[in-house]
């Protein structure tokens, strides 16, 4: 049995499509938001499907609970995790993490420190600490457009897209500190270990995102 993690959430809109590309037909009852289960079936009987918050979708993954799934780089940038094998960058699901806060916030210079909400302990950190900026992080994840206004941090980091909802929340984007797509993830021992199901469907994901490449240039 294969289990694939699939992300809730933003990327989850465009993955019916891309499923039904390589062949995989869900069950009628994933896409009814009345229905609560966490696994699913699909019409090959050795491959099933759980729906998952994305940061979840690496742990799940890199833990051995799941063989494959699909997540955004900004997920597998954040964890980092040595168990994770990634074959495959797809051309969707593009957006950015980037640092954001009131009007006329700057990132203040070297040996300064910096309040910052955030889901994103370890890139943002990492982003901070190369500019010389000693970063104390408040950990949200959700709402952390309130943050800034309620005095618990300065700025935010954060992923966006249109930034609909930075300006709905009187912020402003300032530097980008990564861009993100889609990715294929697989775990590395279940690859090394499992039999030719599992190989087979990593390359049929291959060819799709090899055509929609190709499609977008």
């Amino acid at each position: 049995m294969i289990t694939l993690a699939l992300p809730k959430g933003r990327l989850s809109r465009t993955l019916a499509p891309l499923l039904s590309s390589v062949g995989i037909s869900l069950e009628p009852a994933y896409f009814q938001d009345a229905d609560r289960r966490l696994i699913y079936g699909t019409d090959d009987p050795n491959l099933r499907v759980v729906p998952i918050k994305p940061f979840d979708v690496a742990t799940i993954v890199a833990s051995g609970g799941a063989q494959i799934g699909i997540v955004g780089s900004d997920v597998v940038s954040e964890f980092d995790y040595s168990e994770l094998y990634v074959p495959i960058a797809f051309p969707f699901g593009a957006c950015r993490l980037s640092v954001a806060g009131p009007e006329g916030f700057n990132l203040p210079s070297a040996g300064n420190t910096l309040r910052v909400a955030t889901k994103y302990p370890n890139l943002t950190r990492k982003f901070l600490e190369a500019r010389g900026i000693s970063p104390t992080l408040i950990p949200m994840s959700g709402a952390l457009e309130l943050a800034p206004h309620l005095g618990l941090a300065e700025c935010i980091v954060d992923l966006v897209s249109t930034g609909a909802t930075l300006k709905a929340n009187s912020l402003f984007e300032g530097e980008v500190i990564l861009q993100s797509t889609a990715r294929l993830i697989v775990g590395r021992q279940a690859y090394q270990t499992a039999d030719k199901s599992l190989h087979k469907l990593v390359a049929r994901f291959r060819e799709i995102s090899k055509t929609m490449q190709a499609e977008a240039a």
